[in-house]
């Protein structure tokens, strides 16, 4: 089975990501750790490597050839922004999370035990770059509400949910979707 899970940052992508490998017994991989990493060879900040990025867009070409050639070799999640778009003939499910940018930024803030000002102007930079970037590179609209209703077979608002309310409702759609 070949899992994406997609949403902004701060939606509990990676969280759930993990935890649903975990419960199903198959690999987890997250482009956005991956991207993390890269910055952090790069001896940047995420917002300098965020710009970057914007002028190198073999970085992206890379990161998304990495999770199509992952993705073809079956059992695995695969967490990414773009992972329900770049795996949409590939995937077996595509999940998207949702969650208000507020929250999401106040998730991120306590997890890197960071200012959630510095991390709103962080997360505001770097999703205006990517809504950007993944327009002009690949002509997706991350801000398409039409496009992905009609993409994701489950869409989730994360905002009033445990990680485990979220985990047993995927869960639970994976064993009706089977």
């Amino acid at each position: 089975m070949i899992i994406a899970i997609s949403g902004l940052h701060g939606t509990g992508k990676s969280t759930i990501a993990r935890l649903l490998a975990e419960r199903l017994g198959i690999v987890y991989y997250s482009t956005g750790q991956a991207f993390r990493d890269l910055a952090k060879e790069k001896n940047m900040s995420l917002e300098e490597y965020t710009n970057y990025v914007e002028v190198h867009p073999d970085i992206d070409n890379e990161l998304d050839n990495k999770v199509v050639n992952m993705a073809k070799k079956g059992n695995i999640i695969i967490d990414s922004q773009l992972s329900g778009y770049i795996l949409k003939s590939i995937a077996d499910f595509r999940i998207h999370l949702t969650c208000p940018l507020e929250l999401r930024v106040k998730r991120m803030s306590e997890r890197e035990k960071t200012s959630f000002e510095e991390k709103l102007k962080e997360t505001t930079l770097r999703e205006k770059s990517e809504l950007e970037r993944f327009k002009k590179l690949y002509d997706i609209d991350l801000s398409d509400k039409n496009s992905i209703n009609e993409l994701f077979d489950l869409i989730i608002n994360t905002e009033n949910f445990s990680i485990e309310e979220v985990l047993e409702k995927i869960l639970s759609e994976l064993k009706n979707f089977s």
